[in-house]
């Protein structure tokens, strides 16, 4: 973006917004000029709500999911089925899922998928904990919802390959998410028809 910023306070919080995914400095600068014709207490509050976020957001001891508490509303709640473990890649793809109101048993964030280009191994995410998850029983089917790239079926075969031995069912969604695609931007009725139609995991890639 060309032209000489009037403030170095200005430039200072463009800077900091540009360095968000998706906001390039242009957009930065928008955004920046929006928060100054806003009244002092509504940008105190977005700071404040930003700060606190990162103070005292948690992630659940159990599936990995952001929570407020030690263990997320969906793990405690009594009402989901316990039986069903839907693994998933990050915190989008529960919403996405949850969003379809197909699926009602509990899941388990990994944190990412393996990708050796980006420096991510196994030993990055949380497969050990999900082995440990099956290990201490009670689950009978764990689902593999991740997006439909190379690295998600590379992390599902090693995930396959950690869980066979151990009795467990182990599925995937149906195609019905195309072929490259990421769960958190599959339209709703898809991904839900993709979850309900989910169809054993054949073990290759």
């Amino acid at each position: 973006m060309n032209g000489q910023f009037p403030s170095v306070l200005l430039e200072k919080a463009v800077g900091e917004f540009a360095k968000l995914p998706g906001v390039g400095r242009k957009t930065a600068l928008r955004l920046v000029l929006h928060l100054l014709r806003q009244d002092t207490t509504t940008v105190e509050a977005l700071g404040h709500a930003i700060v606190t976020l990162k103070r005292e957001v948690k992630y659940c001891k159990v599936c990995h999911n952001i929570s407020d508490t030690e263990v997320c509303r969906i793990c405690a709640n009594p009402n989901r089925d316990r039986t069903i473990v839907c693994v998933v890649e990050n915190i989008q793809d529960v919403m996405a899922v949850e969003a379809t109101q197909q699926f009602t048993g509990l899941y388990h964030v990994l944190g990412g998928v393996i990708s050796p280009m980006d420096g991510i191994g196994p030993g990055d995410l949380q497969i050990d904990s999900l082995v440990e998850r099956v290990n201490a029983g009670g689950i009978e089917e764990v689902i593999l919802a991740l997006s439909t790239t190379m690295e998600g079926d590379t992390t599902g075969f090693y995930i396959y390959r950690k869980l066979e031995h151990l009795g467990v069912k182990l599925s995937v969604i149906a195609r019905g998410v195309s072929i490259g695609d990421e769960l958190e931007y599959t339209d709703e009725v898809t991904l839900g028809r993709s979850i309900v139609n989910r169809t054993p995991f054949s073990g290759t890639m």
